[in-house]
Order: C-alpha cells, then structure tokens, then sequence
C-alpha cells in the first residue's frame, strides 16, 4: 500500500524520474492517518461495546457487523506506522516484520470488510426475497461458521501480499523502503494486483448490486402488504446497508482506479513518464480516502441506525435517569398491550 515509487523504481525499465514524492505529502497524509486512527479507533471500539453490551449477538446481521468492527480495528493499529513511514519521506525504521505485518493487515482488511459486507447484503437478500425458504440457513450457527471461512480465506489471500514485502535501500534514495523492489517479482506483482482487483472489489460488489437490485424490487412489490412498523424496520436496515457499501465504494474506487492504472505500469502498457508522475502523486491520497472507511461505518451507523443511536446513547450515559425509567415503563405498557390484543 505504499506509493508507487516504493515498488516500481527497479521493478520496471523505465527511465522516468517518479519523484511522488512532494513535500506537502510528507505533511498531510500523516495528519489524515492520525486522524483516522483517533476516529476509526474510537468508533469502531464503541461499535464493538454497543453490539456486544445492549444489541448482542442475537441476529446474523449483528454477526457480520461485529466482526466488519473487529476487522477494521485489526487494521487502524498499524496507521501510525504508515503515518511515520510517510512523515519520514518513505523510510521505514520499524524493520522487516513490521513491514510485511502491517502490508498484510492493510490487504487482509480490504479483502474482509468486502467479504463481511457481502454477507451482509446476502443475508438481507435472503431475509426479504426468500424469507421462508432461507430461514433454516439463517441462523447464528450458520453466521459464525461463515465468519470463520472469511477470516481464514482473507487471510491465505493476504498472505502473499505480507511475505512478498520487504525492507530495501533503493539506488540514489537515502532512505529505507517497505515494498517490493526486485524486478524478478513483478509477475508476483502483477498476480497480486489482479487478485487484489476482482476478488477484493469487483466479484463481490457484483454480488452486492444484484441483491440490492433484487431486494428493491421485492420491497416494491411487497409494500403494500408490510406493516407499518415492519416496513419501516427494514427501511432502516436497508439504508444502513447502503450507506456502509455506497462508503465503501465512494472510498475504495479511486484507489482501484489508479491501482488498474499502476498496473498498466506494470504490464508496459504506460509508459508515459508525466501519467507515471500523475500516478505516484495521486496514490498516496487515494489510499487516504480507502484508509478512511475504517473509521467511517460507525459514524453511518450513528446517523441511519436509530436504535443503534439510542444503545450508543446509553453506552455514553447521555439518557437521564428518568428518560430511562419512562422508556422502561412505554415498553411494559406496550408488551402488555400486545398481550392483551
């Protein structure tokens, strides 16, 4: 994930000077990692509390969301690395564990948060097009086991990506580079890079869009026959889970449009010296904004979800005591209410 200076200056034949490496980029990608640490890192843990303390792990969705939480809190630990590695002018001082660790966590948690958030998706396609049908596989049995395949699947994936990095001095560079500098791997780059593309993006947003085209047309045909408050509990489900994918994709697709574009590099299919520069330059702030979906679910949930709002409040002690004690009491009434009706 670093820039493209890190891995192409002696991966490719090229004769171009790819400076990517301008002074305000030194300064202002690590200010937006810190801030992304602090608000990822903070977020994701409430999210983590809130499901965990008040709305438990009861459903499937409450499944996927908690490990879609876990997954980007496993990433943000290693954003103060990137932030020093970029503040130093691309030297990395952390060593070579680090450096093939932290570029494994950073493609393991693009390969999870996709996955979970397809399971996501299909799950509520199942719930709303096939709800009868598919209720013997919507259990949290079912939900568990298939987190454990993903976590174990993003992870063999990834693999490469953390055994294929290294710590390098690059000829003519003073400092100490995390990537991959030998120009008899560029086919493990190239390989990399495709995979990275279609199972890490294309394949499951693919299966993301299908199943929301299929469930807006299911919930158009069924709008009538829901209840009120049904309707409008789906409604709610449905729009936190198009938030959470239309972020993901907001803040991943610059990155993979100039990932394609690196690998066109790659491949010698661009060899324009002023677009390589374009490239460099632009990566490091693509990969900001990818960054930046692990922090940005928890603040989509505050605002779209309603009672993960209101277990949020409460985990902050913001309701009083007697806003608590009257909630307590409307609910009773009603549970009698539904009795007696």
């Amino acid at each position: 994930m670093e820039n493209l200076t890190a891995e192409l200056n002696e991966a490719l034949p090229l004769k171009c000077n790819m400076t990517g490496s301008h002074n305000f980029i030194f300064t202002f990608v690590p200010v937006v990692y810190a801030c992304n640490f602090v608000i990822g890192i903070l977020g994701n843990s409430m999210v983590v509390a809130v499901i965990y303390r008040y709305m438990k792990l009861k459903t499937v969705a409450n499944v996927f969301l908690l490990n879609l939480a876990v997954s980007d809190l496993t990433f943000l630990v290693t954003l103060p690395m990137w932030a020093t590695f970029t503040a130093l002018g691309y030297h990395w001082p952390f060593g070579s564990f680090l450096c093939k660790a932290s570029a494994g966590l950073a493609i393991f948690n693009l390969y999870t948060s996709m996955f979970f958030l397809t399971a996501l998706t299909v799950d509520r396609y199942l719930a709303i097009v096939h709800p009868m049908g598919s209720r013997r596989r919507r259990t949290l049995l079912y939900a568990r086991i298939t987190c454990v395949l993903m976590w174990v699947f993003a992870f063999v994936l990834s693999m490469p990506t953390a055994l294929s990095r290294d710590i390098y001095r690059v000829k003519d560079h003073p400092s100490t580079l995390c990537g991959i500098l030998q120009s008899k791997q560029i086919h493990l780059l190239v390989s990399l890079s495709i995979l990275k593309s279609v199972l890490g993006f294309l394949v499951p947003f693919l299966i993301i869009i299908t199943c929301d085209c299929l469930m807006g047309c299911a919930l158009l045909k069924a709008k009538g026959l829901l209840r009120k408050s049904a309707h409008s509990q789906e409604d709610e489900t449905l729009c936190m889970l198009a938030a959470a994918v239309l972020a993901f994709f907001v803040c991943w697709a610059p990155h993979q449009l100039f990932h394609f574009m690196e690998l066109l590099v790659m491949l010698g299919v661009v060899t324009d010296c002023q677009v390589l520069d374009v490239i460099d330059t632009a990566m490091p702030f693509s990969i900001c904004l990818a960054y930046f979906n692990s922090c940005v679910n928890p603040i989509l949930y505050s605002f779209v979800g309603r009672n993960f709002r209101k277990n949020l409040l409460r985990l902050l002690h913001c309701e009083s005591n007697h806003v608590m004690r009257n909630s307590s009491i409307s609910t009773k009434m009603t549970a009698l209410s539904n009795r007696a009706s």
